[in-house]
C-alpha cells in the first residue's frame, strides 16, 4: 500500500483525544449558524448537525457558545445558562444516538459586539477602542476591562465549562483566535494595557492561560480541551506566525489536549482564514444597515483583501507548530479532497476540521470513504459567508 493509500486509510480509522474515542479523523469546525432564535437551540440547529452526523462526521462542534450573555456578538447567539439546559441536552443526546460526539466552542466577543441586550453601555475589551461591529447600533467604542471585570470573566468561563460538561458535551474548544475576546488580550494590536495583562508577550498571555486553567479545573483532567488559535492576524502590529509557535508551546505546557491551527481575524482581516472568493460583495448584498453598508464600501477593499484559494494553505505554518508541541494537532484550512486528507495524515496531523466543505457536502466523510478519488463540490466562492445572518441560517448557495 502506498503512502497516500495509507494516509487515506488513516482518515477513516479511529483515534482519541484525552480518552475520547472518535470513529474517524473528521471534525466539524465551530461556526455561528444563526439557528438559535432568541439564543435558544431548536429544530433548525438539530437538523443541521443531525445531517452532519448522518453524513459520518466523528465530532461536530456547536459554534459560538458564549460563556455569558454579554459575550455574544448579537442577541441571537446562545450563551451558556440553565434556561437552555433542556434544549441543549436533547440536541446532544440526539447527536450521540447518531454515533457522533459533540464539542462546544467556548467564546466571548470582548470589545467586538452589536448585542442590543448588553448589560453595560459598551462592550468590554482589553483596552478602550473602536467597536467596528457595533456601528449600526450606535455602539462605536468598547471600554477597557478592570481587574474585577477580568476576574469575573474567568469565573464565567469556569461556570460555563461546568454547565457544558453537565449537559453532555464530549469536549470543549476554547476560542483563542479570530479577533474575539481572548485573542484581543493576546494581540499587541488590540491590547494596549499597562498593567500585568498587557505589554510583554507573557503578560498578554496571562488571561488566556488563566482561562484555560479555570476551564480545566471545572471539567477535570480526563476531559478533552481544545484550543483554536489564529496563527496570524494578517495585520501590521498584530499576531504573526512566529508568535503562534510560542502561543502553542504555552498552551501545550498548560495542558491543552489539542490545538486547532486557524488564522485571520474577523475584526481586521477575515479573508486570511477564508481564501477564495471575496466575501465583500455578499456582505454588501445582505447587510441591512445603511450605516454598515456605507462603512463596508469605504473600508471594504482594505479590510477584505484578495487571497486566492489553494489546497492546504495553512499547512506550511501549521507544520511548524506540529514540530513544536506534543499535544494533538487539528488542521483546518483548505482541505477538500482525499489527496489533501491523506497529506495531512502523512504530515502527522491527528484530526481535520472542516467548515465550508461540509455546507456543500454534509455527507463528506461517508462519500470520501466510498470514493478514493473524492473531491468536494465546494467551489470556495465564499458566498456561504454572506448567509451567516440569513433567516434560514448559514448554507451553501451553490448546491
Amino acid at each position: 500500500m502506498s503512502g497516500t493509500q495509507h494516509g487515506i486509510a488513516d482518515c477513516f480509522s479511529p483515534a482519541s483525544i484525552n480518552g475520547l474515542q472518535l470513529k474517524n479523523r473528521f471534525i466539524k469546525a465551530g461556526t455561528f449558524e444563526n439557528m438559535t432564535p432568541s439564543g435558544v437551540p431548536g429544530a433548525a440547529l438539530n437538523n443541521f448537525h443531525g445531517t452532519l452526523a448522518d453524513g459520518g462526521i466523528a465530532m461536530t462542534t456547536l459554534g459560538y457558545c458564549a460563556v455569558e450573555a454579554d459575550g455574544r456578538l448579537n442577541e441571537g447567539m446562545m450563551y451558556m445558562h440553565e434556561g437552555i439546559r433542556p434544549q441543549l441536552t436533547a440536541l446532544i443526546s440526539d447527536l450521540h444516538s447518531r454515533g457522533t460526539k459533540v464539542s462546544g466552542q467556548m467564546a466571548h466577543c470582548g470589545g467586538f459586539s452589536k448585542n442590543s441586550e448588553l448589560r453595560r453601555r459598551r462592550p468590554l475589551g482589553p483596552s478602550f477602542g473602536l467597536n467596528g461591529l457595533g456601528l449600526s447600533r450606535g455602539m462605536l467604542f468598547c471600554d477597557a476591562m478592570t481587574l474585577s471585570d477580568i476576574d469575573e470573566l474567568i469565573q464565567h468561563y469556569y461556570q460555563a465549562a461546568v454547565f457544558m460538561k453537565s449537559v453532555g458535551f464530549d469536549a470543549l474548544e476554547i476560542h483563542f483566535g479570530h479577533g474575539y475576546g481572548l485573542c484581543q488580550f493576546m494581540s499587541p494590536k488590540t491590547n494596549k494595557r499597562k498593567d500585568n495583562y498587557g505589554g510583554s508577550f507573557e503578560n498578554r498571555m496571562r488571561l488566556p492561560l488563566q482561562v484555560l486553567a479555570a476551564v480545566r479545573d471545572a471539567v477535570g483532567e480526563d476531559f478533552p480541551l481544545l484550543a483554536k488559535i489564529s496563527m496570524t492576524e494578517g495585520v501590521r502590529g498584530g499576531l504573526h506566525y512566529d508568535d503562534a509557535i510560542e502561543i502553542s508551546k504555552l498552551l501545550d505546557s498548560a495542558g491543552i489536549d489539542g490545538i486547532i491551527t486557524s488564522g485571520g481575524t474577523s475584526t481586521m482581516n477575515p479573508m486570511i482564514m477564508f481564501r477564495g472568493g471575496n466575501i465583500l460583495p455578499g456582505m454588501l448584498r445582505t447587510e441591512k444597515s445603511r450605516v454598515m453598508r456605507l462603512a463596508l464600501r469605504m473600508m471594504g477593499k482594505s479590510m477584505f483583501k484578495d487571497y486566492p484559494y489553494h489546497e492546504l494553505y495553512f499547512l506550511k505554518q501549521a507544520k511548524r507548530i506540529r514540530e513544536a508541541v506534543s499535544c494533538k494537532m487539528i488542521y483546518v484550512g483548505g482541505a477538500s479532497s482525499n489527496a489533501s486528507f491523506a497529506t495531512l495524515m502523512e504530515q502527522g496531523f491527528d484530526f481535520i476540521q472542516l467548515g465550508r466543505t461540509l455546507l456543500s457536502d454534509p455527507d463528506l466523510p461517508n462519500r470520501a470513504q466510498a470514493d478514493a478519488n473524492f473531491i468536494s463540490r465546494c467551489t470556495h466562492c465564499n458566498d456561504c459567508v454572506s448567509t451567516i445572518e440569513s433567516p434560514q441560517g448559514i448554507h451553501c448557495t451553490q448546491f
